[in-house]
């Protein structure tokens, strides 16, 4: 699975993913431009503008344009935003790469914004809002977010606020695109069936006309914290949705794979420590995983989980025995190693298609500046050892970076606080 790259005069990257044999192709514009770029009083633009993007362009003005030539080829097309990047993608039948690639660069570069279409789509991101809101597994996630980082770029909504969304212009739109839709913020990848030579031409002579910018700049995530922090929120549901989760480090950091293979032993599969011991073992939730998620700043390893209201107590201390088990045995070498391939088949499972190989390579590029094949990744996981896993343990799972957020009716005279340590 070996991928090309190559950069524009102007700074524009392009990975091309060659998959001989697939009968699809998928074309992905990822840019720099997510919610840690934004200002407090425009919260929500990201994501906002990435509505904006499919209500005309000027090659298609019509509302429902877009969509129609895409329904037209049976084509699987959407966007998204995150915090680091806003990504646009189309995958189609591999003899409908032109169009896909005419389409998408449209999205990019020629969104028209119609001020009728603006007032209206506030209705629709209200309502999306309003539907993280209702949630809990969402809401308790952003509550997270909110207890790590508080008032700055990476504790707040990626959707925003609602009285945000109210007040936000056309120009709005226009001077966010200008500062931050640039060339070197911008990568292109194609993935699937076709003719490398071609796409690059074709690639180059939609973008490479473009005019090499200073790309836009976020303000960098502070991290303070001296002891465990707790945040809660109230909400009418039938059991407790909790975040119990940690700080760790940023996407560049070195123990990066010890972290994913740490996460695997917690959370690796249905045989994995968590859903033996939460589940199976004690029968106190339905749902129970781990993650770890690292941005260019920062990281964290989270727990999420969905439990009986009245054993709340009881699931933290059981989370945070398993965690401790962690810093004080070392993992065994069959389970360690179970980790491990369980790591790298579902890594290769995930790969099977166009637009899931466009993803991997693009999400790397664009956070890391480059990317890593699976066979690379699959050398750094193998690895990894038992020492390995112990040692960061014991680094991250410390009181000072410790963190519990909880949506739920629950009772709020629970001494949490006196539990919540290693």
């Amino acid at each position: 699975m070996n991928y090309k790259k190559t950069v524009l005069e102007n700074g524009l990257r392009i990975i091309m993913v060659p998959m001989k044999d697939n009968p699809t192709v998928t074309v992905l514009v990822l840019v720099e431009a997510g919610s840690k770029y934004e200002t407090k009083e425009k919260n929500g633009i990201s994501h906002f503008l990435e509505h904006m993007c499919f209500k005309g362009t000027k090659k298609r003005p019509g509302m429902s344009d877009i969509a129609f030539e895409l329904d037209s080829i049976g084509s699987h097309y959407n966007a998204f935003t995150g915090q680091e990047y806003t990504g646009y993608y189309a995958k189609a039948e591999k003899n409908n790469l032109p169009k896909l690639l005419d389409i998408i660069s449209d999205l990019y570069l020629n969104p028209l914004f119609p001020e009728k279409e603006i007032e209206k789509e506030k209705g629709v991101i209200i309502e999306e809002i309003n539907m993280y809101e209702d949630l809990p597994q969402r809401k308790v996630e952003e509550l997270f977010g909110e207890l790590l980082y508080g008032d700055q770029p990476a504790g707040w909504s990626i959707a925003g606020l609602k009285e945000n969304i109210q007040k936000m212009k056309k120009e709005d739109f226009v001077s966010y695109r200008n500062k931050f839709y640039v060339p070197l913020a911008t990568t292109v990848i194609v993935a699937g069936n076709f003719n490398k030579n071609k796409v690059l031409v074709d690639i180059e002579k939609v973008f490479g006309g473009l005019k090499k910018e200073k790309k836009g700049s976020k303000i960098k995530t502070l991290e303070k914290q001296i002891k465990p922090a707790i945040k809660f929120h109230q909400k009418d549901t039938d059991q407790v949705h909790l975040v119990l989760g940690v700080r760790t480090f940023d996407t560049f950091d070195k123990r990066s794979k010890v972290l994913d293979v740490l996460t695997g032993v917690l959370s690796g599969g249905m045989s994995a420590r968590l859903f033996k011991k939460m589940r199976d073992e004690m029968g106190i939730c339905y749902y129970i995983h781990a993650n770890n998620s690292l941005m260019t700043d920062c990281g964290t390893l989270t727990i999420d989980a969905g439990v009986d209201n009245k054993r709340v107590k009881e699931a933290i201390i059981a989370l945070l025995g398993e965690l401790q088990k962690l810093k004080t045995i070392l993992v065994s070498p069959e389970e360690l190693n179970k980790i491990k391939q369980h790591l790298i088949g579902t890594m290769y499972l995930g790969l099977e298609s166009s637009d899931s190989l466009a993803e991997f390579y693009g999400g790397q590029e664009i956070m890391n500046k480059k990317a890593k094949t699976p066979e690379m990744i699959r050398k750094e996981i193998e690895s990894v050892t038992a020492q390995d896993i112990q040692k960061l343990a014991k680094d991250i799972f410390v009181n000072k970076g410790l963190n519990l957020a909880i949506v739920g009716r629950f009772d709020s005279k629970l001494d949490l606080e006196s539990i919540l340590k290693f």
